[in-house]
Protein backbone atom coordinates (compact mmCIF):
# COMPACT_ATOMS: atom_id res chain seq x y z
CA UNK A 1 0.00 0.00 0.00
CA UNK A 2 1.17 2.77 -1.18
CA UNK A 3 2.33 5.97 2.09
CA UNK A 4 3.96 8.76 -0.19
CA UNK A 5 0.86 8.57 -3.41
CA UNK A 6 -2.45 9.81 -2.77
CA UNK A 7 -3.68 8.31 -5.84
CA UNK A 8 -1.92 5.45 -8.18
CA UNK A 9 -3.49 4.43 -11.35
CA UNK A 10 -1.80 1.32 -12.67
CA UNK A 11 -3.14 0.45 -16.56
CA UNK A 12 -6.24 1.81 -15.91
CA UNK A 13 -8.48 1.28 -18.98
CA UNK A 14 -12.29 2.46 -19.22
CA UNK A 15 -14.86 1.83 -22.11
CA UNK A 16 -18.35 2.44 -22.45
CA UNK A 17 -20.86 0.71 -24.28
CA UNK A 18 -22.68 2.32 -26.98
CA UNK A 19 -26.21 0.93 -28.26
CA UNK A 20 -27.89 1.93 -31.15
CA UNK A 21 -31.46 2.17 -30.89
CA UNK A 22 -33.58 -0.35 -33.58
CA UNK A 23 -36.13 1.84 -34.63
CA UNK A 24 -38.53 -1.24 -34.81
CA UNK A 25 -42.56 -0.34 -35.14
CA UNK A 26 -44.58 -3.48 -33.72
CA UNK A 27 -48.12 -3.84 -33.10
CA UNK A 28 -49.99 -5.95 -30.08
CA UNK A 29 -50.50 -8.71 -32.32
CA UNK A 30 -46.47 -8.81 -33.58
CA UNK A 31 -45.61 -9.10 -29.61
CA UNK A 32 -48.36 -11.89 -28.59
CA UNK A 33 -46.94 -13.99 -31.62
CA UNK A 34 -43.43 -13.31 -30.52
CA UNK A 35 -44.60 -14.31 -27.18
CA UNK A 36 -45.78 -17.16 -28.08
CA UNK A 37 -43.20 -19.03 -30.25
CA UNK A 38 -40.73 -17.89 -27.44
CA UNK A 39 -38.69 -15.20 -29.16
CA UNK A 40 -36.42 -12.74 -28.34
CA UNK A 41 -36.53 -9.41 -29.22
CA UNK A 42 -33.35 -8.71 -31.60
CA UNK A 43 -31.08 -6.61 -29.90
CA UNK A 44 -29.75 -3.47 -31.19
CA UNK A 45 -26.20 -3.59 -32.22
CA UNK A 46 -23.42 -2.37 -29.90
CA UNK A 47 -20.30 -0.41 -29.86
CA UNK A 48 -17.16 0.07 -27.60
CA UNK A 49 -15.88 3.28 -27.04
CA UNK A 50 -12.46 3.65 -24.96
CA UNK A 51 -12.28 6.43 -22.50
CA UNK A 52 -9.17 5.53 -21.46
CA UNK A 53 -6.65 3.57 -22.19
CA UNK A 54 -4.15 1.65 -20.20
CA UNK A 55 -3.63 5.06 -18.07
CA UNK A 56 -0.31 4.92 -14.97
CA UNK A 57 0.41 7.77 -13.24
CA UNK A 58 0.75 8.69 -9.26
CA UNK A 59 -0.66 12.08 -7.02
CA UNK A 60 1.64 12.22 -4.74
CA UNK A 61 0.44 13.04 -1.23
CA UNK A 62 0.60 17.28 -0.35
CA UNK A 63 0.98 18.01 -4.14
CA UNK A 64 -1.32 19.77 -6.21
CA UNK A 65 -1.10 17.89 -9.42
CA UNK A 66 -3.06 19.57 -13.04
CA UNK A 67 -4.66 17.08 -15.90
CA UNK A 68 -4.49 19.07 -19.29
CA UNK A 69 -6.08 18.07 -22.58
CA UNK A 70 -9.06 18.38 -25.46
CA UNK A 71 -12.38 17.94 -24.55
CA UNK A 72 -13.49 14.38 -24.74
CA UNK A 73 -9.35 13.48 -23.72
CA UNK A 74 -10.69 11.28 -20.72
CA UNK A 75 -9.93 13.85 -18.19
CA UNK A 76 -13.67 13.87 -16.46
CA UNK A 77 -13.68 10.13 -16.70
CA UNK A 78 -10.55 10.02 -14.57
CA UNK A 79 -11.56 11.58 -11.64
CA UNK A 80 -15.22 9.68 -11.93
CA UNK A 81 -12.68 6.18 -11.79
CA UNK A 82 -10.80 7.99 -8.47
CA UNK A 83 -14.34 9.01 -6.83
CA UNK A 84 -15.33 5.70 -7.39
CA UNK A 85 -18.63 7.15 -9.31
CA UNK A 86 -16.99 4.75 -11.96
CA UNK A 87 -14.96 1.38 -11.97
CA UNK A 88 -12.40 0.52 -14.26
CA UNK A 89 -12.61 -2.31 -17.18
CA UNK A 90 -9.21 -3.05 -16.32
CA UNK A 91 -6.37 -1.71 -14.15
CA UNK A 92 -6.40 -0.39 -10.37
CA UNK A 93 -7.13 2.83 -8.17
CA UNK A 94 -5.60 3.12 -5.38
CA UNK A 95 -6.98 6.40 -3.34
CA UNK A 96 -5.45 6.88 0.04
CA UNK A 97 -7.11 9.61 1.86
CA UNK A 98 -10.63 11.08 2.06
CA UNK A 99 -11.82 12.35 -0.99
CA UNK A 100 -13.71 15.72 -1.50
CA UNK A 101 -14.79 16.47 -5.46
CA UNK A 102 -16.18 19.50 -7.27
CA UNK A 103 -17.01 17.44 -10.31
CA UNK A 104 -20.03 18.38 -12.79
CA UNK A 105 -21.97 21.68 -11.96
CA UNK A 106 -24.64 21.09 -9.60
CA UNK A 107 -23.21 17.14 -9.25
CA UNK A 108 -24.80 15.53 -5.75
CA UNK A 109 -27.38 18.50 -4.86
CA UNK A 110 -30.58 17.54 -4.58
CA UNK A 111 -32.90 20.28 -6.84
CA UNK A 112 -35.83 19.96 -3.96
CA UNK A 113 -33.64 20.56 -1.36
CA UNK A 114 -32.21 24.13 0.62
CA UNK A 115 -28.93 25.03 0.21
CA UNK A 116 -28.94 24.04 3.87
CA UNK A 117 -30.24 20.43 3.70
CA UNK A 118 -27.91 19.73 0.23
CA UNK A 119 -24.70 20.72 2.99
CA UNK A 120 -26.03 18.36 5.50
CA UNK A 121 -26.33 15.42 2.66
CA UNK A 122 -22.74 16.26 1.03
CA UNK A 123 -21.46 16.21 4.24
CA UNK A 124 -23.09 13.36 6.03
CA UNK A 125 -22.01 11.24 2.35
CA UNK A 126 -18.30 12.24 2.75
CA UNK A 127 -18.33 10.58 6.20
CA UNK A 128 -18.67 13.39 8.52
CA UNK A 129 -21.08 13.36 11.51
CA UNK A 130 -24.23 15.69 12.33
CA UNK A 131 -22.29 17.56 14.97
CA UNK A 132 -19.55 17.75 12.52
CA UNK A 133 -21.66 19.13 10.06
CA UNK A 134 -23.55 21.87 12.33
CA UNK A 135 -20.28 22.85 13.30
CA UNK A 136 -19.22 24.03 10.09
CA UNK A 137 -22.74 25.07 8.67
CA UNK A 138 -22.40 29.14 9.31
CA UNK A 139 -18.70 28.74 8.01
CA UNK A 140 -19.76 27.21 4.88
CA UNK A 141 -22.62 29.10 4.37
CA UNK A 142 -20.59 32.30 4.79
CA UNK A 143 -17.98 31.56 2.59
CA UNK A 144 -20.64 30.90 -0.39
CA UNK A 145 -22.34 34.21 0.44
CA UNK A 146 -25.61 32.71 -0.66
CA UNK A 147 -27.32 34.80 2.31
CA UNK A 148 -31.22 34.29 2.73
CA UNK A 149 -31.16 31.56 -0.25
CA UNK A 150 -29.20 29.06 1.93
CA UNK A 151 -32.86 28.19 2.46
CA UNK A 152 -34.31 27.81 -0.99
CA UNK A 153 -34.86 24.78 -3.26
CA UNK A 154 -31.12 24.89 -5.20
CA UNK A 155 -32.73 24.29 -8.33
CA UNK A 156 -33.97 27.93 -8.28
CA UNK A 157 -30.43 28.57 -7.92
CA UNK A 158 -28.29 30.60 -11.11
CA UNK A 159 -24.89 28.97 -12.26
CA UNK A 160 -22.78 30.65 -10.06
CA UNK A 161 -24.87 30.15 -6.95
CA UNK A 162 -24.69 26.23 -7.19
CA UNK A 163 -20.52 26.65 -7.79
CA UNK A 164 -20.36 28.64 -4.81
CA UNK A 165 -22.23 26.66 -2.39
CA UNK A 166 -20.59 23.57 -4.58
CA UNK A 167 -17.27 24.94 -3.77
CA UNK A 168 -17.89 26.34 -0.11
CA UNK A 169 -18.85 22.49 1.43
CA UNK A 170 -16.28 20.46 -1.04
CA UNK A 171 -13.18 22.54 0.65
CA UNK A 172 -15.26 22.66 4.41
CA UNK A 173 -15.46 19.37 5.35
CA UNK A 174 -11.77 18.64 6.04
CA UNK A 175 -10.58 16.08 3.07
CA UNK A 176 -7.28 14.95 2.75
CA UNK A 177 -8.10 15.05 -1.47
CA UNK A 178 -10.07 17.50 -3.41
CA UNK A 179 -10.52 16.77 -6.90
CA UNK A 180 -11.54 20.06 -8.92
CA UNK A 181 -13.10 19.41 -12.65
CA UNK A 182 -13.11 22.96 -14.49
CA UNK A 183 -15.78 24.39 -12.04
CA UNK A 184 -13.85 27.38 -10.96
CA UNK A 185 -14.52 28.96 -14.49
CA UNK A 186 -18.18 29.13 -12.88
CA UNK A 187 -18.69 32.42 -11.05
CA UNK A 188 -17.80 36.23 -10.59
CA UNK A 189 -14.42 37.63 -10.50
CA UNK A 190 -14.68 38.24 -6.76
CA UNK A 191 -15.35 34.35 -5.67
CA UNK A 192 -12.54 33.40 -8.70
CA UNK A 193 -10.16 35.00 -6.52
CA UNK A 194 -11.77 34.15 -2.98
CA UNK A 195 -11.57 30.25 -4.24
CA UNK A 196 -7.61 30.60 -5.46
CA UNK A 197 -6.84 31.99 -2.36
CA UNK A 198 -8.94 29.13 -1.07
CA UNK A 199 -6.96 26.77 -3.02
CA UNK A 200 -4.25 27.66 -1.94
CA UNK A 201 -4.58 27.24 1.71
CA UNK A 202 -5.15 23.76 1.22
CA UNK A 203 -1.83 23.66 -0.45
CA UNK A 204 -0.28 25.43 2.34
CA UNK A 205 -2.13 22.91 4.77
CA UNK A 206 -0.52 19.78 2.64
CA UNK A 207 -3.75 18.51 0.87
CA UNK A 208 -3.57 17.08 -1.95
CA UNK A 209 -5.26 17.99 -4.87
CA UNK A 210 -6.25 16.75 -8.62
CA UNK A 211 -7.01 19.92 -10.78
CA UNK A 212 -8.45 19.59 -14.60
CA UNK A 213 -8.55 22.89 -16.18
CA UNK A 214 -8.34 24.34 -19.54
CA UNK A 215 -6.49 27.18 -18.23
CA UNK A 216 -2.50 26.76 -19.05
CA UNK A 217 -1.77 29.44 -17.18
CA UNK A 218 -3.44 28.26 -13.99
CA UNK A 219 -1.49 24.62 -14.57
CA UNK A 220 1.72 26.10 -14.85
CA UNK A 221 1.61 28.15 -11.86
CA UNK A 222 -0.38 26.14 -9.44
CA UNK A 223 0.52 22.94 -9.99
CA UNK A 224 3.89 21.01 -8.85
CA UNK A 225 2.91 18.06 -11.64
CA UNK A 226 1.22 17.73 -14.69
CA UNK A 227 -0.51 14.99 -17.23
CA UNK A 228 -1.69 15.34 -20.75
CA UNK A 229 -4.29 13.45 -21.72
CA UNK A 230 -5.07 12.77 -25.73
CA UNK A 231 -7.75 10.42 -27.07
CA UNK A 232 -7.83 8.37 -23.51
CA UNK A 233 -4.03 8.15 -23.51
CA UNK A 234 -1.30 9.73 -21.06
CA UNK A 235 1.13 11.72 -23.55
CA UNK A 236 2.75 13.37 -21.24
CA UNK A 237 3.40 13.42 -17.33
CA UNK A 238 5.80 15.85 -15.05
CA UNK A 239 7.05 19.28 -14.60
CA UNK A 240 4.06 21.81 -15.68
CA UNK A 241 6.26 23.57 -18.01
CA UNK A 242 7.17 20.66 -20.20
CA UNK A 243 3.66 19.25 -20.09
CA UNK A 244 2.31 22.53 -21.29
CA UNK A 245 5.10 22.41 -23.89
CA UNK A 246 4.79 19.53 -25.51
CA UNK A 247 0.32 20.31 -24.84
CA UNK A 248 0.82 23.58 -26.72
CA UNK A 249 3.13 22.32 -29.64
CA UNK A 250 0.63 19.29 -30.15
CA UNK A 251 -2.05 21.59 -30.68
CA UNK A 252 -0.10 24.35 -32.69
CA UNK A 253 0.80 21.49 -35.38
CA UNK A 254 -2.53 20.46 -35.35
CA UNK A 255 -3.59 23.80 -35.93
CA UNK A 256 -1.88 24.31 -38.74
CA UNK A 257 -2.15 21.69 -40.57
CA UNK A 258 -5.77 22.51 -40.48
CA UNK A 259 -5.13 25.82 -41.43
CA UNK A 260 -3.15 24.27 -44.54
CA UNK A 261 -6.13 22.28 -45.40
CA UNK A 262 -8.40 25.01 -46.23
CA UNK A 263 -7.19 27.65 -48.10
CA UNK A 264 -9.77 28.64 -51.10
CA UNK A 265 -9.25 27.56 -54.58
CA UNK A 266 -9.67 28.68 -58.04
CA UNK A 267 -8.46 27.48 -61.78
CA UNK A 268 -4.91 26.61 -62.56
CA UNK A 269 -3.67 26.21 -65.94
CA UNK A 270 -0.73 23.00 -65.75
CA UNK A 271 0.41 20.73 -63.27
CA UNK A 272 4.36 21.54 -62.50
CA UNK A 273 7.25 18.85 -63.46
CA UNK A 274 7.52 18.52 -59.29
CA UNK A 275 7.02 19.71 -55.94
CA UNK A 276 3.63 18.96 -54.91
CA UNK A 277 0.66 19.02 -57.66
CA UNK A 278 -0.60 22.55 -58.39
CA UNK A 279 -4.16 23.50 -56.66
CA UNK A 280 -6.30 25.61 -57.68
CA UNK A 281 -5.93 28.44 -55.40
CA UNK A 282 -3.09 27.13 -53.61
CA UNK A 283 0.00 26.58 -56.34
CA UNK A 284 -0.60 28.09 -59.96
CA UNK A 285 1.64 28.90 -62.40
CA UNK A 286 3.29 29.15 -65.96
CA UNK A 287 5.78 26.35 -64.42
CA UNK A 288 8.40 27.44 -67.13
CA UNK A 289 10.54 27.85 -63.70
CA UNK A 290 9.80 25.85 -60.51
CA UNK A 291 10.25 25.79 -56.69
CA UNK A 292 10.17 22.51 -55.01
CA UNK A 293 11.56 20.85 -51.36
CA UNK A 294 9.94 23.47 -49.64
CA UNK A 295 11.00 22.83 -45.76
CA UNK A 296 10.52 25.38 -42.80
CA UNK A 297 13.48 24.38 -40.27
CA UNK A 298 14.78 25.30 -36.80
CA UNK A 299 17.84 24.93 -35.23
CA UNK A 300 17.58 20.83 -35.33
CA UNK A 301 15.99 19.97 -38.56
CA UNK A 302 12.39 20.31 -39.50
CA UNK A 303 10.35 22.54 -37.66
CA UNK A 304 6.66 23.80 -37.30
CA UNK A 305 6.22 25.26 -33.56
CA UNK A 306 8.61 28.12 -32.72
CA UNK A 307 9.47 30.36 -29.34
CA UNK A 308 9.83 33.85 -30.28
CA UNK A 309 13.35 33.50 -29.64
CA UNK A 310 13.98 30.35 -31.98
CA UNK A 311 16.34 30.44 -35.11
CA UNK A 312 13.94 30.11 -38.61
CA UNK A 313 15.23 28.62 -41.63
CA UNK A 314 13.43 28.55 -45.18
CA UNK A 315 14.89 26.17 -47.42
CA UNK A 316 13.51 25.89 -51.10
CA UNK A 317 14.96 24.26 -54.69
CA UNK A 318 14.59 26.28 -57.90
CA UNK A 319 14.70 24.83 -61.24
CA UNK A 320 13.88 26.59 -64.85
CA UNK A 321 12.78 24.44 -67.83
CA UNK A 322 13.33 26.99 -70.76
CA UNK A 323 13.50 31.01 -71.56
CA UNK A 324 13.17 32.65 -68.05
CA UNK A 325 13.95 36.67 -67.67
CA UNK A 326 15.32 37.83 -64.86
CA UNK A 327 13.54 35.92 -62.18
CA UNK A 328 12.54 36.84 -58.65
CA UNK A 329 11.36 35.37 -55.72
CA UNK A 330 8.98 37.03 -53.59
CA UNK A 331 8.18 36.14 -50.46
CA UNK A 332 5.06 36.89 -48.02
CA UNK A 333 4.65 36.16 -44.03
CA UNK A 334 0.95 36.63 -43.19
CA UNK A 335 -0.99 35.44 -40.15
CA UNK A 336 -3.90 33.13 -40.39
CA UNK A 337 -6.35 35.96 -40.51
CA UNK A 338 -4.80 37.47 -43.67
CA UNK A 339 -3.00 39.97 -41.86
CA UNK A 340 0.66 41.18 -43.93
CA UNK A 341 3.55 40.82 -41.46
CA UNK A 342 6.68 40.65 -43.85
CA UNK A 343 7.40 40.51 -47.43
CA UNK A 344 10.91 40.37 -49.35
CA UNK A 345 12.07 39.76 -52.59
CA UNK A 346 15.45 38.22 -54.07
CA UNK A 347 16.84 38.41 -57.53
CA UNK A 348 17.37 34.60 -58.71
CA UNK A 349 20.90 33.51 -60.52
CA UNK A 350 20.47 32.63 -64.47
CA UNK A 351 21.31 29.12 -63.95
CA UNK A 352 19.30 26.26 -64.98
CA UNK A 353 19.06 25.25 -60.92
CA UNK A 354 19.73 26.57 -57.27
CA UNK A 355 19.67 25.91 -54.03
CA UNK A 356 17.53 29.00 -51.76
CA UNK A 357 17.74 29.51 -48.33
CA UNK A 358 16.20 32.08 -46.27
CA UNK A 359 17.98 32.16 -42.55
CA UNK A 360 16.39 34.56 -39.75
CA UNK A 361 18.93 34.22 -36.55
CA UNK A 362 15.82 34.81 -34.54
CA UNK A 363 12.47 34.93 -35.18
CA UNK A 364 11.00 37.46 -33.41
CA UNK A 365 7.25 37.40 -33.64
CA UNK A 366 4.28 36.76 -31.13
CA UNK A 367 2.18 34.05 -30.48
CA UNK A 368 0.20 32.77 -33.51
CA UNK A 369 -0.69 30.72 -36.39
CA UNK A 370 1.34 31.98 -39.59
CA UNK A 371 1.39 31.36 -43.35
CA UNK A 372 4.52 31.55 -46.01
CA UNK A 373 3.39 32.42 -49.29
CA UNK A 374 6.33 32.26 -52.65
CA UNK A 375 5.36 33.92 -55.80
CA UNK A 376 8.08 32.98 -58.48
CA UNK A 377 8.18 35.61 -61.25
CA UNK A 378 9.67 38.53 -62.89
CA UNK A 379 9.28 42.32 -62.86
CA UNK A 380 7.56 42.11 -65.76
CA UNK A 381 4.34 40.51 -64.32
CA UNK A 382 5.35 36.80 -65.35
CA UNK A 383 3.80 34.15 -62.45
CA UNK A 384 6.09 30.90 -62.92
CA UNK A 385 5.20 29.47 -59.67
CA UNK A 386 3.17 30.63 -56.86
CA UNK A 387 2.44 28.87 -53.73
CA UNK A 388 -0.65 29.99 -51.60
CA UNK A 389 -0.56 28.85 -47.91
CA UNK A 390 1.21 25.77 -48.94
CA UNK A 391 3.83 26.21 -45.68
CA UNK A 392 2.82 27.31 -42.07
CA UNK A 393 4.20 27.11 -38.73
CA UNK A 394 3.35 28.36 -35.10
CA UNK A 395 4.80 30.44 -32.39
CA UNK A 396 3.95 30.03 -28.85
CA UNK A 397 5.16 32.80 -26.61
CA UNK A 398 3.86 33.31 -23.99
CA UNK A 399 5.14 36.28 -22.32
CA UNK A 400 3.93 38.58 -24.92
CA UNK A 401 1.15 39.65 -27.42
CA UNK A 402 0.92 41.06 -30.39
CA UNK A 403 2.59 40.26 -33.93
CA UNK A 404 6.12 41.10 -32.88
CA UNK A 405 8.25 39.92 -29.99
CA UNK A 406 11.30 41.99 -30.69
CA UNK A 407 14.72 42.08 -28.39
CA UNK A 408 14.16 44.36 -25.88
CA UNK A 409 15.33 45.01 -22.33
CA UNK A 410 14.16 46.92 -19.51
CA UNK A 411 16.34 49.55 -17.43
CA UNK A 412 14.63 50.33 -13.73
CA UNK A 413 16.61 53.33 -11.37
CA UNK A 414 14.99 54.16 -8.26
CA UNK A 415 14.91 58.05 -8.01
CA UNK A 416 13.98 60.20 -5.12
CA UNK A 417 10.41 60.60 -4.51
Amino acid sequence: MSTTNAIVLTGVSKSFRKSTIRREHTTLKSELVRWLKRQKRPEAPSSIIPALRNVSLSVPRGRTFGLVGRNGSGKSTLLKLVTGIYTPTSGTVEVHGRISALLELGAGFHPDFSGRENIFVNGIILGMSRREIRGRMEEIIEFSELGDFIDEPVRTYSSGMYARLAFAVATHVDPEILLIDEILSVGDEHFGRKSAAKMEEFRKAGKTILLVTHDLGTLQRRCDQAAWLDAGELKVSGNPVDVVAAYRAAVAEAEVAGLEQHVPRAAVPVQPRSGPPAEPGRRWGSFAAELSGVEIRGRDGPQHVFSADAPFRLLARYRRYGAVEAPQLELSLRTDGGTLVWSTTEKLPDSEAATLTLEMPRLGLGDGNYLVDLSLGNAGGAVYDVHRGLHGFAVRAQDSSGLLAPVHRWSIEPTAG
